[in-house]
């Protein structure tokens, strides 16, 4: 159980900050990056979920909020577990292959794509757009991390995965995909070019 009792510290004034194994490091080192977007996923979910889904969904994307501090806990240990010590907070396959099935299901639910969706539509469709947008950011952020520093690969799929279940769910939210905006190459409309 996590236990808050003040908020500031003043610890982080000089521009750094605690990693998970207690080590210090700079507030724009790429770790530190990696699990703030993550944050800033969880944050814009928040928002898409404030705009009103329906209950499954909803209920989805609250397991998912979860899962995402579960993901930035993992991100905040430099090291990779050691096999012999204590187990240690990480997202799993499980996780990733639960993000799989909500996807299937969500998806047998709509009308196969015929372009490219703006992201638009309702509000809750726009606001899971942009979830999934910022979703896309933490992927590259974790991915760039990973070039240079351990990351388990569950953390990179987990993002994949949820970057296509909030296109999905956008969909959803867009009347089932009725409402969908389609991308109109070059600006055409029914009429032909503009």
């Amino acid at each position: 159980m996590v236990r808050l009792t003040r908020i500031y510290t003043r610890l982080g004034d000089g521009g750094d900050t605690h990693l998970g194994d207690l080590s210090r490091v700079r507030k724009t080192h790429a770790r530190v990056c990696a699990y703030g977007d993550v944050d800033e996923t969880n944050s814009a979910i928040g928002l898409a979920r404030a705009q009103g889904l329906p209950a499954e969904l909803d209920g989805w994307l609250a397991a998912v909020q979860n899962d995402l501090f579960d993901l930035g806990a993992d991100l905040s240990m430099p090291e990779p577990p050691d096999p012999a010590g204590p187990p240690r907070l990480q997202v799993t396959a499980a996780q990733v292959t639960r993000l799989e099935q909500w996807c299937d299901i969500a998806n047998d639910r709509l009308e196969p794509l015929t372009s490219f969706v703006l992201p638009s539509g309702t509000r809750a469709a726009a606001a899971l757009h942009l979830a999934r947008t910022v979703c896309r950011r933490a992927e590259r952020a974790v991915i760039a991390l990973a070039d240079h520093e351990p990351v388990s690969p569950e953390a990179v799929r987990y993002l994949n995965r949820l970057s296509d279940l909030l296109f999905i769910l956008a969909r959803v939210a867009n009347a089932g995909g009725a409402g969908d905006v389609l991308w109109r190459p070059g600006g055409e409309s029914a009429d032909g070019p503009r």
